[in-house]
Order: C-alpha cells, then sequence, then structure tokens
C-alpha cells in the first residue's frame, strides 16, 4: 500500500485533505454506494479477464477428433457371375433410323 502512495510522493496530510475533498463533494450517504459500486465493477472486470484467460487456454489444448472411418471398400466382383450387357452398335442404330425414314 505504501508502494502506492510513494509512487504519488503523497504524504499523511495530503491523504486526508483529498479525503475529506471527497467526503464534502460526495456526502457521507453517497461514499458507501460508490464503493459498492467501484467493488461491483472491479469483480466483474475480474471474472471477464479470467473468462477469456479460460478460453484462451482452453482453445489452445483443444484437440480435435479423430476422422471418422471410411466404410469397407466393396468385395471384388467374380468376373464369372457378372453377365455381359447388351451394347448396342452405334451403327447398328444408324442403320434402324434410316430404315424408318
Amino acid at each position: 500500500m505504501n508502494e502506492i502512495f510513494a509512487i504519488f510522493n503523497l504524504g499523511g496530510g495530503e491523504i486526508i485533505v483529498i479525503l475529506l475533498v471527497f467526503l464534502i463533494l460526495f456526502g457521507a450517504k453517497k461514499i458507501p454506494d460508490l464503493a459498492k459500486g467501484l467493488g461491483q465493477g472491479i469483480k466483474e472486470f475480474k471474472k471477464a479477464t479470467r473468462e477469456v484467460t479460460d478460453e484462451i487456454q482452453n482453445s489452445t489444448s483443444y484437440t480435435p477428433p479423430p476422422p471418422p472411418s471410411l466404410p469397407p471398400a466393396p468385395a471384388p466382383m467374380d468376373p464369372r457371375i457378372v453377365e455381359a450387357s447388351p451394347v448396342e452398335k452405334p451403327a447398328a442404330t444408324a442403320q434402324s433410323s434410316q430404315q424408318k425414314a
């Protein structure tokens, strides 16, 4: 606490004068309300800071789940079982279209 006052080079007399001016400006009834608001503000700030640091730590430790496994490959077909599908020859289609005309 003394380090804070040493930064501003404040002595005991100056601190008492500042407190008296503060008391005169705001009144005895407003000072507790101001202190309560200041305390809640500091509490919210600490909470937000903690949430941000937790989020940063959680994002750096995130490991993505493994990709889904691929389905098994189909078994190769037996060429003896597969029947040849009839394929129409292009020349045959051209001849049939000429006959119709």
